[in-house]
């Protein structure tokens, strides 16, 4: 049971619990829609707290939070509590440890924790990123990816730019036991770089976005394809339990990507505002990197991207279960019920 939400117990959410068992549904699998809507109508939620994280590599997350989208439409009747999350490992972490009901992560770090055993799983598409590539700065002798035999390079482990590093190793036929990982957070990688004591970075906007134009450092390589979607994850407990705020979330989410899209340059200045960044970075990020317009129902599509760098990830030895818990992960991790409503107006 997650420690994040503080449990109540009316009558009309247990009579509904009630309903949906003798009519076949399960919570959080088949729930109806309109239990959502009856609990948001009565006034009547199934917590009294969600807790929820904002990210400055997740832009929807910062216009659902700034504008109030959540505290909209559930009221006074439940607190919303925001956490920053610093990289999709430390999304995890809140995650795993029930610290936060939903979180932004990266495709291939959500894969990650549920290969190890993470119960989370993805409920709705943010963004169709390419927020990671391989930075060194203007005046080093690395020119290629093969250069790379033997250096040290900064990766926040657990995140897509390292998932990034393993896939442009492998493609030239090296691997991580043929370079020196410094696993840092995404900032203090940049630092490492700048500070010579790294030769490269796995870098993740929008702090490499920002390393560019204040640093003059260069992307040694770039690959759309090896970025993973950026996927809004919460936890099973939250799914089962609390379909009703689960869908709330989702709404939000959606609402958020229509306005951003139609006020790129507000949200390039919200980014800006929010990483405390040059509105010329943020705008960067948003015009050139960050592909919002995708549909947020999790599918054929990410797992697609997923099963291309699952067999990466089960030979990195991350995951103590290697192929099979990945397969399994794989089979079990989207959740599409709420986001397909919200798509649908349902």
């Amino acid at each position: 049971m997650s420690t994040a939400i503080r449990r109540t117990a009316p009558a009309i959410a247990i009579a509904g619990a009630m309903l949906l068992t003798a009519t076949g549904c399960v919570a959080g699998e088949n729930a109806d829609a309109s239990s959502d809507s009856a609990s948001a109508d009565s006034g009547e939620w199934s917590a009294d707290t969600l807790t929820i994280d904002y990210a400055t590599y997740n832009p929807l997350s910062l216009v659902v939070r700034d504008q109030g989208l959540i505290e909209d439409a559930v009221g006074d009747d439940v607190a919303v509590e925001w956490v920053q999350s610093a990289g999709s490992n430390k999304a995890n972490e809140l995650l795993r440890s029930g610290s936060i009901d939903v979180g932004s992560t990266a495709g291939s770090a959500a894969l990650l924790a549920r290969a190890n055993g993470s119960p989370i799983q993805v409920i709705d598409i943010y963004s169709q990123p390419e927020w990671a590539a391989l930075v060194v700065t203007p005046d080093s002798d690395i020119t290629s990816v093969e250069d790379l035999a033997g250096a040290s390079i900064a990766a926040t482990k657990g995140t897509d730019p390292y998932f990034f590093l393993l896939q442009a190793l492998e493609e030239v036929g090296l691997s991580a036991d043929d370079v020196e990982v410094q696993n840092l957070q995404h900032a203090d990688g940049r630092a490492a770089l700048d500070g010579g004591s790294v030769d490269a970075w796995a870098g993740l906007d929008p702090i490499m976005a920002a390393a560019e134009v204040e640093s003059g450092d260069e992307l040694l390589y770039r690959n759309v394809d090896f970025n993973t979607y950026g996927f809004l994850n919460a936890t099973e407990d939250f799914v089962e339990n609390h379909p009703d705020l689960a869908q709330v979330v989702v709404d939000a989410y959606e609402e958020a990507r229509v306005w951003a899209l139609d006020n790129p340059e507000e949200t390039a200045q919200l980014l800006a505002d929010v990483a405390g960044i040059d509105i010329a970075v943020a705008t960067t990020v948003i015009d050139e990197r960050s592909n919002l317009d995708v549909s947020g129902v999790p599918g054929d599509d990410q797992i697609a991207v997923l099963e291309k760098i699952a067999p990466v990830l089960a030979e990195s030895g991350d995951v103590s279960g290697g192929q099979e818990a990945v397969d399994a992960a794989l089979d079990t991790i989207v959740n599409a019920e709420f986001a397909e409503r919200a798509v649908n107006g349902e």
